[in-house]
């Protein structure tokens, strides 16, 4: 190769996102990598990945309802802390609520064993609204695989085919359109080419049809 005149090209390091606290208590898979959901708020799967800005790092987290495959939950940080993933599903939380959502005792929250999922102050805060926690086996990236393959949607459609963005702050607002295009826009496969939005709409249409009607007596 020095003869030639070649140099061998070196692939880029890319920050390592599951990182496994060994000290950390891990609740059991519940999941079993059955990615399916009967309504909204059963089952949500979380994870985060890594983007190249030319400023540096920046890592987003999703939170995915797995009924519709919908983003209900994001966040985008500079470190890939606990409070990243945090802040993440209280988004998924709050917006669930606005939405109507009053109770989540039947909801699952799943995720791989990074150290930022099984903190305990995530677990607590899962608590608080009564959601189930769930947690994959180490360096099993099936056991997670539905949320794995949003971020690779995420990053094919927005970070990697394109200019690096200027930063964080460009980072977060193109993220922000690119869920509501997701979400609302975009066909989903899983929801026979619906989008995940009309999807829901059809459920919640659907369980209201179903309901008796009241008697009302005179």
């Amino acid at each position: 190769m020095r003869e030639m005149g070649w140099r061998g090209a070196l692939k880029k390091k890319n920050p390592r996102t599951t990182i496994a606290d060994p000290s950390a208590q891990r609740v059991p898979d519940l999941v079993k990598r059955q990615f399916r959901a009967v309504a909204p708020n059963r089952l949500w799967v979380a994870d985060f990945t890594y983007c190249r800005t030319k400023s540096g790092w920046v890592f987003t987290a999703f939170v995915v309802d797995v009924f519709a495959r919908k983003i209900v939950g994001w966040k985008t940080s500079s470190q890939m802390s606990k409070t990243l993933v945090t802040d993440a599903v209280n988004f998924a939380i709050e917006s669930r609520k606005r939405s109507g959502t009053i109770m989540f005792s039947a909801l699952i929250h799943h995720s791989d064993a990074g150290s930022q999922y099984t903190a305990l102050t995530f677990g607590q805060r899962l608590t608080e609204e009564g959601i189930m926690a769930s947690i994959g086996t180490v360096g099993q990236s099936y056991d997670n695989a539905l949320a794995e393959s949003i971020n690779a949607d995420y990053k094919n459609e927005l970070v990697d085919n394109g200019p690096l963005y200027p930063g964080m702050a460009e980072l977060v607002l193109a993220t922000a359109e690119w869920v509501a295009f997701y979400n609302r826009v975009r066909p989903n496969t899983y929801c026979c080419d619906l989008t995940p939005d009309r999807a829901e709409e059809l459920h919640y249409a659907r369980v209201a049809s179903l309901k008796p009607e009241v008697a009302v007596s005179m």
